[in-house]
């Protein structure tokens, strides 16, 4: 758990009490709360803080084996960070299917504070700082007494509020969120704005930096919309289309950037020329391939411009077979993965278009694109006086 100490900097922070604890929350699902999370950790640690992390409350998880669960976030930043997921300590309560009446019927019954109470005793007397990650907007958790705002109150933590980027939008949807930790008494150490577009970066910034300023409220960072933190990899784009893997099935990390469909390779003007997927039906994938293979003579390309090929149908069935796909020396001579669906071209498109991307542990150059991003256009320095002064 414990990252190797830099004593000459951290004994700034020993020789007072223990630092206190950083509560991440976020106005709402995909602001950029876990990639928030991640690039604090990793540069905390940086600064040789030996750092903890916690999410109280989760919602999504996963099996971790000897019959526990944990948030899915918490396997993905005990993968992404080195240290071994303890369900107990890292993830103390998870939403299971059904869970919230029988709470509602029996609170008697349920010990969730003490979970929560438990692993922040163990977190807290064993780091130098104890990153909390928040679920959801700061109501979620409400139904069984335990709030974002509740559980930082509890936790004795000051909150950092991600929003995404604008200016009236931000500004109203921070207030609303903020108002849930005011009523609860908690600390507000300050305010991260996610995705602002680089073409308005400037001017979001200076009319944020004045209002922020007259409602006293810190504004801690502003983070530039990322582009390659929004691109899926195949097995997401497999699970959209409801598709079936006919080859190459171990290439499913590749990521995607841009999308073609089979009926354009000739005429579409390609803003890249790499990383692409090609859906296509499967009566034109011949056809299809073929112009693949010729630009990428004509362009002189060194790498495979495909990262995956869906094969469509007509709606209803699959026809696609394994056989088929390996008619392509293509797919074989690159490795690319070939995912057949009984959606048409435009019905997987329309499903591609509506992925919600998130880092995972399969996406680790988005890890590392988080943490880059933090150090950039974040004064983390700033961020542990403020969590050292409460």
């Amino acid at each position: 758990m414990r990252a190797k100490i830099n004593f000459a900097f951290a004994s700034c922070f020993n020789q007072h009490a223990r630092m206190r604890n950083i509560f991440i929350a976020a106005t709402g699902q995909h602001v950029g709360k876990t990639t928030a999370t991640l690039g604090l950790i990793a540069n905390f640690r940086r600064r040789g803080l030996v750092t903890g992390y916690c999410k109280p409350m989760g919602q999504r998880f996963v099996d971790v084996g000897n019959g526990e669960v944990a948030d899915k976030d918490a396997v993905l930043f005990a993968q992404s960070l080195g240290f071994d997921i303890e369900p107990k300590i890292h993830s103390p309560v998870i939403i299971l299917p059904g869970l919230t009446r029988n709470y509602i019927n029996h609170t008697e019954e349920f010990d969730f504070k003490d979970r929560i109470r438990h692993a922040a005793d163990y977190l807290q007397s064993t780091c130098d700082i104890v990153v909390y990650e928040g679920t959801g907007h700061p109501g979620v958790g409400s139904v069984i007494d335990l709030s974002n705002a509740q559980v930082a109150k509890m936790l004795g933590s000051g909150v950092l509020m991600i929003v995404e980027g604008g200016i009236g939008n931000t500004i109203d949807r921070m207030n609303m969120s903020l108002s849930l930790f005011r009523e609860e008494g908690v600390p507000i150490l300050g305010v991260l704005v996610n995705k602002v577009r680089q073409d308005k970066y400037d001017d979001v910034r200076a009319h944020l930096e004045k209002r922020f300023r007259e409602m006293n409220i810190p504004l801690l960072g502003v983070l530039p919309y990322d582009q390659s933190l929004s691109f899926p990899i195949m097995e997401a784009i497999n699970q959209a289309v409801d598709g079936e893997v006919v080859f190459n099935e171990h290439k499913l990390n590749n990521r995607i950037e841009e999308i073609i469909a089979g009926s354009l390779v000739d005429t579409e003007e390609f803003s890249t020329f790499q990383n692409l997927l090609l859906v296509v039906s499967y009566r034109r994938l011949d056809e299809a391939m073929e112009r693949i293979k010729a630009i990428t003579l004509e362009k002189k390309l060194e790498q495979p411009m495909l990262s995956g090929v869906i094969v469509t149908s007509d709606g209803r069935h699959s026809f696609l077979h394994e056989q088929a796909a390996a008619r392509h020396p293509y797919f074989a001579e690159h490795e690319i993965p070939v995912i057949s669906t009984s959606l048409d071209t435009y019905g997987s498109v329309v499903k591609i278009s509506r992925i919600e991307v998130k880092i995972n542990s399969r996406t680790p150059w988005k890890v590392e694109r988080a943490i880059r991003l933090i150090n950039e256009y974040v004064d983390v320095d700033d961020i542990i006086r403020r969590i050292e002064r409460g």
